[in-house]
């Protein structure tokens, strides 16, 4: 079994951490709800997710832009899509840091989320059969989700 570490370095004492590896989901996507969450606190991260999710609220689409529709419900930016499969997934991992704050017992109406990173995980490689006697190859890419939460000082 592989151990893993974080890319950042914080106190525990004043931080969570949470972590999803090798997730089923866009690694685009992912990156661009990350960059959103990231600044968020933990409540507003689970509401702008769950608006995601039910798609009152889009994704500002800002490296992965092109041929990316205009929405009028983006915040500051004015290209952007609805990841549902990405946001339920990373709202799993918010739930988890929630959790992991109330564990470590930090006040969760001071904890902003510090980092936000999607990584690139492993590929699992098979053949799609063709016709004659042909065949492709087929790749599932996978993705790493890390998430860590501070508590802001005041």
């Amino acid at each position: 079994m592989p151990t893993y570490r974080y890319s950042v370095q914080t106190d525990p004492d004043r931080s969570a951490k949470a972590s999803a590896r090798d997730i089923g989901i866009s690694r685009k996507a992912s990156r661009e709800i990350c960059r959103a969450i990231k600044g968020m606190t933990i409540h507003q991260s689970i509401e702008f997710l769950e608006a995601v999710i039910e798609k009152k609220v889009a994704v500002p689409y800002r490296r992965f832009k092109r041929n990316v529709g205009h929405k009028s419900n983006v915040v500051g930016w004015t290209g952007g899509r609805y990841p549902e499969k990405a946001a339920k997934e990373i709202l799993k991992v918010v739930r988890n840091l929630e959790n992991n704050a109330e564990n470590n017992q930090l006040q969760l109406d001071k904890c902003r989320i510090v980092h936000a990173s999607t990584l690139q995980g492993t590929k699992q490689k098979a053949i799609f059969y063709r016709a004659q006697g042909r065949s492709s190859p087929k790749v599932r890419e996978f993705v790493h989700i890390e998430l860590i939460a501070e508590v802001a000082e005041s």
